[in-house]
């Protein structure tokens, strides 16, 4: 239980920074972050596996790099899940582009948690 929790605090940290990077990625404060890490979540755990079932010839095709596209699919997907909550995403750009930056930053957090469990 305390794995998920800091695993969830690390994510909605990295979404946090995330926002403040990426021009187009919006999140109004840290509660909306938490929010907005509970329905990625969500989101990754029942619709990108159908997404990656279905793209699956176009993601060997491309060596993988198809899977930035789905992530930012699943982002972009769960920022219109959550309409007014303060969690926005304005078009598919601002979600590749939060999708890579938000990979690359909940990694280090995450190996940071990694390091501190």
């Amino acid at each position: 239980m305390q794995h998920f929790l800091l695993t969830w605090l690390g994510t909605a940290v990295a979404l946090f920074l995330t926002a403040n990077i990426v021009p187009g990625f919006f999140i109004k404060n840290f509660v909306t972050a938490l929010i907005a890490a509970l329905v990625i979540g969500l989101v990754n755990a029942f619709v990108r596996p159908v997404l990656q079932i279905l793209t699956f010839p176009i993601t060997l095709l491309t060596f993988g790099l198809f899977t930035l596209v789905i992530n930012a699919l699943t982002l972009w997907l769960a920022s219109a899940l959550t309409p007014g909550s303060g969690f926005e995403i304005q078009g598919f750009l601002p979600a590749l582009l939060g999708s890579i930056v938000l990979a690359i930053v909940s990694s280090v957090i995450n190996y940071f948690l990694r390091v501190v469990d």
